[in-house]
């Protein structure tokens, strides 16, 4: 195999994602860290492999590949068979071992943590999910690029979803359509989300009053789903004039992701959902406005509501029978990233994070309304990464 960021074009993109992995390292006193998850091991490395990565403050990362993978680069990559040898590999290239190891609790599993702890039992091991969560939450220009081309790409197929429909179809039916225009575009066909035990196909078609479902799973709209086994999203209901369907589907070409949402009507829908899907495109103009480095997170959450409120309208925001407690969420190599646009969190936003808003109202018997785009956050606002037209129209 070959890992992207040893070549020496992608040298500095690894150079600046070292640099804030190492600063959120010393934040959390970690001397080093051992990564095994897919999305970090991505981030890290530019690719997915089986094995380790292992990064310390003042050295190369160490790539240890476990048979099959195989990397060209022996410098720093280097063959195990188990993670037993890694301490001893360590030790035999002048690295010494660290006094205090960070290990992804929040991102593997209990007994590999345990057999990690095994092999450096003179090591005191903490958690390294949070930092790395941290490192990346903000996005170097080469991230942002990415999501860009995702974003485009994104466009790119919903511009071909009204052709996707035909009268009588099932949302399950419409929701296919949907998935193999998007496959066509290049969508690589897997939605990384971050937070164990929310699984998810290529996103979410929700029509009519499905949208007033619950979910158990941490999103704005929860759906029935089709099975109890994936309890999300469409769930085979014929799809009806006088209803809504929302359209939440892949935005990943590139191990990157952008999350847009947007609605359309079956025939004509009643005043009042035209008036909350006005609103959610008056809510996110807005926040475009306000948004910019600097800004408490909270103060989003705060005005949407506020707008909402105003308008009559905060009965059906962010759900009707079962409501959302946030409006967006950080997004890149996975969806529900750092940080959680909710009222309770105050942390300023920071120049090159990347959010996802989505200002929804679900309205009874008509379906679900709003829009979601993701945006860059500079010093002077948000740049939207997924710009699409954004009135209901009949579909």
């Amino acid at each position: 195999m070959h890992i992207p960021f040893l070549t020496s074009d992608l040298h500095r993109e690894l150079d600046l994602r070292l640099e804030k992995v190492r600063k959120e390292m010393l934040s959390d006193n970690l001397d080093a860290i051992i990564i095994a998850s897919s999305a970090n091991m991505l981030y890290i490395s530019g690719c997915i492999f089986r094995g380790y990565v292992y990064v310390t403050h003042d050295r190369a990362p160490l790539f240890f590949l476990i048979p099959p993978s195989y990397a060209d680069n022996t410098d720093y990559c280097i063959p195990i068979r188990k993670p037993e040898q890694i301490a001893g590999r360590l030790e035999e290239d002048g690295y010494g071992l660290p006094r205090r190891l960070g290990v992804e609790f929040s991102d593997m599993l209990y007994s590999d943590v345990e057999r990690l702890k095994k092999c450096f039992s003179n090591s005191e091991i903490a958690d390294a999910s949070m930092p790395l969560r941290r490192a990346r939450m903000t996005k170097t220009p080469y991230e942002v690029e990415k999501m860009r081309e995702d974003g485009a790409h994104q466009a790119a197929a919903y511009s071909r979803v009204h052709h996707c429909y035909r009268e009588g179809m099932t949302d399950l039916e419409f929701q296919i359509e949907i998935e193999r225009v998007l496959r066509l575009e290049g969508c690589l066909g897997i939605l990384r989300t971050a937070g164990s035990r929310m699984e998810l196909n290529l996103g979410s078609v929700i029509c009519g009053d499905n949208a007033d479902n619950p979910s158990p799973y941490d999103f704005s709209m929860g759906g029935e789903g089709a099975d109890p086994s994936l309890p999300v999203g469409a769930d085979g209901m014929t799809m009806k004039p006088g209803t809504t369907v929302m359209v939440d589907m892949n935005g990943g070409f590139n191990g990157y992701q952008t999350d847009m949402t947007r609605c359309w009507s079956i025939g004509e829908v009643s005043e009042l959902a035209v008036r909350a899907h006005d609103c959610s495109c008056r809510i996110l103009h807005r926040l475009e406005e306000i948004g910019r480095a600097g800004l408490p997170v909270s103060d989003m959450y705060v005005a949407a509501v506020e707008m909402a409120r105003a308008e009559n309208l905060h009965e059906y925001f962010m759900g009707h029978a079962h409501k959302a407690g946030f409006i967006g969420h950080g997004v890149g190599i996975e969806l529900n990233e750092m940080p959680v646009v909710m009222e309770r969190n105050h942390e300023p936003l920071q120049a090159g994070m990347t959010i996802a808003l989505e200002p929804k109202f679900v309205i009874p018997h008509v379906g679900a309304v709003g829009i979601e785009n993701t945006y860059l956050v500079t010093e002077t606002g948000l740049e939207n990464l997924t710009p699409f037209p954004e009135p209901l129209t009949e579909i």
